[in-house]
C-alpha cells in the first residue's frame, strides 16, 4: 500500500470515528452510571485515535487541533471537569471542524488549508478556558513535541509485569518506500504509554559504504497500554512488509523472551541487557529467567517468577492473567471484514446484470433445442446464478441505521434553534436496504424530520394547553413489507388541519369547490408545487415548503408516499421504497405481442378473470377487487384472447388486479433506467432486456393501483405513449 492509498483509510476511519465521536455525545443525556462512563471513554478514544492517526502522517494542523480537544476530554474521563450543556455543544462543533481538517487534508492530500486550520482558533480558546490552571496555559503539542517525547520516556524504575515488549527491525527499503520510522513509534503513543525503548544501529555499515536511502534502524520497546496484540500489529501495518516485528504479550513465560533473545540477530548477553534497560526485566528477573531455561524447569509465567520473589502479590497477577484472558477472548469473538471499494461493488452488480440477461438467452436456446441434457445443465447453471446476484447484492445491503443516526445531531441542533424541547425515538436500525437508496434517501428525510419539528411539534405552552408532555417526540421506523422498506418519519404534534388545506386548494384552483376528498387525497395536496398553509416563514421550510421536491425524490426512486393525520394527535409520513434498484425477482405477463414485468413481491395470485359487466371491478371470493386492463391502458393494438387472466397484485395493504392476455412466469429481471424523456411517462418505472433480446417495460405497481381505485386510467392513458406488439 502507498502512502496516498494509506492517507485515504486514514480519512475513511476519521469520518467513522468522527460519526461514533457524534453519536456518543448525543447519547450523553441518556446515559448514565458505567454506560456514561463508556460512551465519554470513546468520545475519548476516538479524538485520541485520530490525532494519532493524523501524527502518523504529518497532519499537524489536526494534531495540533485535536491535541486540545483531548485534553478537555481528559479531564471530562478523569472527572476533573464535568459535561454540561455548553460543553457539549462545544465539542460538537469542534467534531464538525476536525471534520473539516479531514476534508481539507483530502483535498490536498496533505495537512490542510492554513486558512481552515485558522477557523478553530475561537474553539481552542474556548476549550483552554475548561482546562485547569496547569494545562490551560500549555499550547498545543506539535508533531516533534510528541515525538521527542516518545523516546524521552524511558522508565528506568522496576520492570512491569504488564508491559508488552516490542522488537522491531526496519528493513532497508522503508524510508525509499516514502515512511517516516520514528512516524510509527509515535503512534504508539496514541493508545498506550512507551515506558522504556532503546535504538539499535548494529547493522550501520562502514561510512565510505552507507547509503543515505537506506534505513538501518531497530528498537527494543517497552510498552504498557490496554489494546491486544492486533492493534499493536496494526500500528505497523503500513510497513509489515519492510520490517521484522516481534511482540511478547505481558506476564509471558521465561521461554518467550528467551525465544525472542535468540531469534534476534545481535549478541545474547547484550539482548539481555537491553531489556533489562528497556524496563521490561529486572536484572534479577533475567537472572532467574536464564536460570530456569538452564536447569530446563518446565517454563513458568514472569508473574509467578515475581510472587515467588515477593516483588507483587498474587492478586495483582491473578488480575492482569484474568485481564488477558478477557482480551484473548475479546480478540477471539471479533468480526472480520474488510474494505471494498463501492464502484468495484457496483461493477459486480452490472456484471452479475449481463450474467442474468446473458443466461436468459441462453434458456431460450435451451428450449428450443429440446435437448433435455442441455435444459438440465442450463437449470443448475441458473440457480447458480441466483445464488450468484442474492449474494451480490447482498454486498450491497447496508442497515438503515447509520442513516437515522445523522439525524440525532439535526434534531439536536434544530430543536436549539426553533427553543423547543424535541427528542428522537427511532426504531428498525436493522432494516436493511441497497446502499444507492440509503445514499439517495437522504435528503428527503431530512426535509420531512425538518418540516416535522418546525410545524408540526406546537411550541411547549401549546402542548401543555392540551395536556401533552412538554417535549415533543420525532419518530423514525422503518421495517420491511412486501419486498420494499417502509420508513416512517412520525411525529405527536398539532396534525393537519384538513379544513384549511382544502381551502388552500381551492382557493389555488388545484380542487374544484365542493368536490368531495378522502383525507388521503386532501393531504396529498401538500405535495403540491409551492402549496403551504404555514402562517409565517421561518428559515426552515414549512409543512408543504419543498414538499414536491420530497415527493419528486422519491418517486425517482420508483419509491411511494403517503400520509395520515389526526389533528391535535400528530402526524405520520410513509415512505415505500424499493429494497434495491439494480436487480429484482419479475413477474412476466403478455399482452399481445408486448410483455411488462411485475416485481414478483407485489404478486399475490393469478386467476381468470372474470368482469362485472360494465364494471371496472370484479369479485375475488366474495370481496370487491377493482382492476385495470393493461391492453387499453397502454393501447396495445390487437384484440384480447378467448381467455383472459388478472394479476392480482398488493401494495401498502391494498389490493387491484392487472388483466393481461397471458402469464409468462417468473424471471430475474435486470432494472434498466428509462432514458430522461420518459420521465413524465406514469405507470412505468423502468426497463429490462429479455433472453430474446426484446425489452420489457417494468411496471409502477403503487401509480397504476391509484389508477385502479380511481376507477379511471384516461390520465395515465393521455400520457403513455402507445407500445407497439
Amino acid at each position: 500500500m502507498n502512502l496516498d492509498q494509506a492517507l485515504h483509510a486514514f480519512i475513511a476511519e476519521a469520518r467513522e470515528l468522527l460519526e461514533t465521536m457524534e453519536q456518543e455525545l448525543l447519547g450523553l443525556a441518556q446515559a448514565d452510571g458505567d454506560a456514561r462512563s463508556e460512551s465519554i471513554n470513546s468520545i475519548f478514544r476516538s479524538a485520541h485515535t485520530i490525532k494519532g492517526s493524523a501524527g502518523l502522517f504529518g497532519l499537524d494542523r489536526i494534531v495540533a487541533f485535536t491535541h486540545v480537544v483531548e485534553s478537555v476530554l481528559d479531564d471530562v474521563r478523569d472527572e476533573r471537569l464535568a459535561i454540561d450543556d455548553a460543553l457539549l455543544q462545544l465539542l460538537l462543533s469542534c467534531g464538525d471542524h476536525i471534520r473539516h481538517l479531514v476534508d481539507s487534508a483530502e483535498a490536498v492530500l496533505g495537512d490542510p488549508d492554513e486558512e481552515i486550520a485558522r477557523a478553530g482558533d475561537p474553539l481552542v480558546q474556548r476549550l483552554k478556558r475548561y482546562l485547569q490552571a496547569d494545562a490551560a496555559a500549555a499550547a498545543p503539542a506539535p508533531v516533534a513535541a510528541v515525538e521527542t517525547a516518545a523516546f524521552e520516556r524511558i522508565d528506568r524504575q522496576a520492570a512491569d509485569g504488564d508491559n508488552w515488549h516490542i522488537s522491531l527491525r526496519f528493513g532497508p527499503d522503508v524510508l525509499r518506500n516514502g515512511m517516516d520510522p520514528l512516524s510509527f513509534i509515535r503512534y504508539l503513543n496514541t493508545f498506550g504509554r512507551i515506558t522504556g525503548i532503546v535504538t539499535l544501529h548494529d547493522g550501520l555499515p562502514a561510512p565510505e559504504e552507507m547509503d543515505a536511502e537506506s534505513c538501518y534502524l531497530g528498537f527494543e520497546i517497552a510498552f504498557k497500554t490496554e489494546a491486544d496484540k492486533a492493534a499493536i500489529e496494526s500500528a505497523f501495518e503500513f510497513v509489515l512488509d519492510d520490517c521484522a516485528l516481534r511482540i511478547v504479550p505481558p506476564n509471558s513465560e521465561v521461554s518467550r523472551y528467551i525465544e525472542l533473545i535468540k531469534s534476534l540477530p545481535e549478541d545474547p548477553a547484550r539482548l539481555g541487557e537491553i531489556l533489562v534497560r528497556c524496563g521490561t526485566l529486572t536484572a534479577h528477573e533475567l537472572a532467574a529467567a536464564l536460570n530456569v531455561q538452564e536447569q530446563a524447569a518446565p517454563t513458568a509465567p514472569i508473574g509467578q517468577i515475581l510472587v515467588g520473589q515477593g516483588t507483587v502479590a498474587p492478586a495483582v497477577v491473578e488480575a492482569a492473567l484474568t485481564k488477558q484472558k478477557q482480551v484473548k477472548e475479546a480478540k477471539a469473538h471479533e468480526s472480520q471484514t474488510i474494505r471494498v471499494d463501492a464502484d468495484k461493488l457496483d461493477r459486480l452488480i452490472d456484471l452479475v446484470g449481463e450474467l442474468i440477461i446473458a443466461t436468459a438467452g441462453a434458456n431460450t436456446i435451451a428450449r428450443s433445442t429440446r435437448n433435455s441434457e442441455l435444459q438440465e445443465s442450463h437449470s443448475t447453471l441458473s440457480n447458480l446464478v441466483e445464488e450468484v446476484r442474492d449474494s451480490a447484492l447482498q454486498l450491497r445491503m447496508v442497515k438503515i441505521g447509520g442513516t437515522f443516526s445523522r439525524f440525532q445531531r439535526v434534531v439536536h441542533d434544530v430543536s436549539r434553534e426553533i427553543g423547543k424541547d424535541i427528542g428522537l425515538v427511532v426504531s428498525g436500525e436493522d432494516t436493511e436496504l441497497d446502499k444507492t437508496v440509503v445514499e439517495k434517501i437522504g435528503d428527503p428525510l431530512t426535509h420531512l424530520v425538518r418540516n416535522a419539528m418546525d410545524h408540526g411539534i406546537e411550541p411547549a405552552e401549546v402542548r401543555a394547553a392540551r395536556g401533552k408532555p412538554a417535549k415533543g417526540t420525532v419518530r423514525l421506523n422503518a421495517y420491511h413489507d412486501s419486498g420494499s422498506i417502509v420508513i416512517e418519519v412520525g411525529d405527536d404534534g398539532g396534525g393537519l388541519k384538513k379544513d384549511r388545506i382544502l381551502a388552500k386548494a381551492v382557493e389555488r384552483g388545484l380542487v374544484e369547490p365542493g368536490k368531495v376528498l378522502s383525507d388521503g387525497e386532501i393531504f396529498g395536496l401538500i405535495f403540491e408545487p409551492g402549496f403551504s398553509t404555514a402562517e409565517q416563514i421561518t428559515n426552515l421550510s414549512g409543512r408543504g415548503v419543498g414538499m414536491d421536491v420530497v415527493k419528486r425524490n422519491i418517486t425517482a426512486l420508483r419509491g411511494s408516499v403517503e400520509i395520515a393525520s389526526t389533528e391535535g394527535v400528530g402526524t405520520t409520513v410513509t415512505v415505500r421504497l424499493p429494497l434495491t434498484l439494480a436487480i429484482i425477482n419479475g413477474f412476466q405477463v403478455g399482452v399481445g405481442k408486448s410483455v411488462f414485468v411485475l416485481p414478483l413481491e407485489t404478486v399475490e395470485e393469478c386467476v381468470e378473470f372474470r368482469q362485472e359487466p360494465g364494471a371496472d371491478y370484479t369479485d375475488l371470493r366474495g370481496q370487491v377487487l377493482p382492476f385495470i386492463r393493461l391492453r387499453d391502458l397502454f393501447e396495445v393494438p390487437g384484440k384480447p384472447g378467448g381467455r383472459e387472466n388478472i394479476v392480482v397484485v398488493r401494495h401498502a395493504g391494498v389490493r387491484a388486479g392487472f388483466v393481461v392476455d397471458t402469464l409468462l412466469g417468473e424471471f430475474q429481471t435486470v432494472i434498466k433506467p428509462l432514458s430522461k424523456i420518459f420521465s413524465q411517462v406514469k405507470g412505468i418505472s423502468g426497463s429490462s432486456i429479455r433472453g430474446s433480446g426484446d425489452v420489457a417495460l417494468i411496471l409502477d405497481v403503487p401509480v397504476l393501483m391509484h389508477e385502479a381505485m380511481q376507477g379511471a386510467s384516461s390520465p395515465a392513458r393521455a400520457q403513455t405513449p402507445v407500445i407497439a406488439g
